[in-house]
């Protein structure tokens, strides 16, 4: 008989490729279109919360160890046992959770009006947990902040959900197991993995993020995992970015070959430090509307979407960004036009999310390149100018008021995060000060 290529198939399977330590391989749910396979992994979930599901769930625990929310894992014999033309006892209930899985596929596969692998797996996640455990909060969550065209915060909760799927080896997260002892399981693990405490306090708190929203949704009804005496996100730490104003000079005095990337993402820097350290998207979506004069005035794409009355910034063009917009700016210079070569107009928001990324990789490799070249200790990036446009404004003396204006600020202790100390040589001579006797 010919295979139908245009209807997905469905099918149970033991995953025999992956050994487990226990000697036991994954149960999956194979899902086959268009000679394309994919495997799912099956967790033990209740169908209801009727009696009878609950003593199921409790008798294959009692035999197979495989308990709530667990991925489903058998021995071949067990499997083939399970899988068999009349299963007897345990091995006939366990077969009826694996086939009202499968029942399940095959109901969101003919309720979609055209099959792809990504539709599937929203609706039958979905269905499966009738949308009330962490992933699917975390899911939706994501394609809602996308659909907004927040895009980097769109790809946060994506990377936390599938850091999540990868600790927990699950598909499905229920709430009630989102507690204290669970972070803190899954902050060692990430720290174990190498994840920065950055990156861990990003996820966990997508995680707080989503568990608030399903308390508000009446969903969550476990006990509170955040907060002091608690489960507390960590942040930061906060490491030394900025550079000198001296070596910032040296950048500025590089001898890079006219006409190269190697100049061009130099001076892309550069106008970042002096343009108040512009975030690199935001220096990407100037146009030349935003000049008047010798003033360039802008808003923070991320804060113009939060708040109500966004701060506007203000940057007097000096001569160095003046001769940078000459070198690399756009001809003719007509106001509806960007600045700069990065963006074109008619781009969506995933396309410029796209874009941006590759420019900050491109000036993030030329300029730590030239910070090598130059003999300087730390890794530099296009997050560096921002800290050094703040951090040397303070060490002229600058006030923390008018700092906190230039980057976009308006919380004072946000802009204290960005600036660093002072340098220990300047330490040092404040300290033989105190024995001037």
């Amino acid at each position: 008989m010919k295979e139908n290529l245009n209807k997905a198939t469905t099918g149970v399977i033991l995953e025999t490729r992956k050994l487990l330590q226990d000697g036991r391989y994954p149960v999956k749910l194979r899902i086959t279109f268009k000679r394309k396979q994919k495997y799912y992994t099956l967790t033990l979930e209740s169908i209801d919360n009727t009696k009878e599901t609950t003593e199921a769930i409790q008798e294959i625990y009692d035999v197979f160890g495989i308990a709530k929310g667990q991925s489903i894992t058998l021995s071949k014999e067990d499997f083939n046992k399970v899988m068999g033309n009349k299963p007897r006892l345990t091995f006939k209930v366990l077969r009826s959770f694996l086939n009202s899985y499968e029942k399940l596929a095959i109901e969101t596969i003919n309720s979609l009006s055209q099959f792809t692998f990504e539709s599937f797996e929203d609706e039958y996640f979905n269905k499966s947990t009738n949308n009330k455990d962490l992933f699917s909060y975390l899911s939706r969550t994501a394609e809602e902040v996308t659909k907004a065209d927040r895009i980097s915060t769109g790809v946060t909760y994506s990377a936390t959900l599938k850091s999540l799927k990868t600790f927990t080896e699950k598909e499905v997260l229920p709430f009630d197991e989102v507690n204290v002892t669970f972070l803190n399981r899954y902050e060692k693990w990430m720290i174990d993995k190498g994840k920065s405490s950055t990156t861990i306090g990003i996820y966990t708190r997508n995680i707080r993020a989503v568990v608030n929203k399903a308390i508000r949704d009446g969903i969550f009804k476990g006990v509170y995992p955040f907060g002091r005496d608690r489960y507390e996100v960590p942040t930061g730490k906060n490491v030394k970015k900025a550079l000198t104003l001296s070596e910032i000079g040296m950048i500025v005095n590089y001898p890079a070959i006219k006409g190269t990337n190697e100049q061009r993402y130099r001076d892309y820097w550069l106008f970042s430090y002096l343009c108040n350290g512009i975030n690199i998207r935001d220096m990407a979506r100037l146009k030349y509307s935003n000049i008047v004069d010798d003033i360039i005035t802008f808003q923070r794409v991320k804060t113009k979407r939060e708040k109500r009355n966004p701060r506007v910034i203000t940057v007097v063009i000096t001569k160095l960004m003046g001769r940078i917009i000459d070198r690399w700016g756009n001809k003719p210079a007509r106001p509806n036009d960007y600045i700069f070569p990065i963006f074109s107009n008619g781009l969506t928001a995933k396309q410029e999310y796209s874009i941006g990324n590759q420019a900050i990789r491109m000036i993030n490799t030329y300029i730590d390149r030239i910070a090598k070249d130059l003999e300087m200790s730390q890794h530099v990036t296009s997050y560096t100018a921002r800290h050094s446009f703040a951090t040397v404004l303070k060490r002229s003396g600058a006030s923390i008021e008018l700092i906190s204006e230039s980057l976009g600020h308006t919380n004072k202790q946000t802009t204290q995060n960005y600036l660093a100390d002072f340098e220990t040589d300047v330490k040092r001579k404040w300290a033989a000060e105190l024995e001037r006797f």
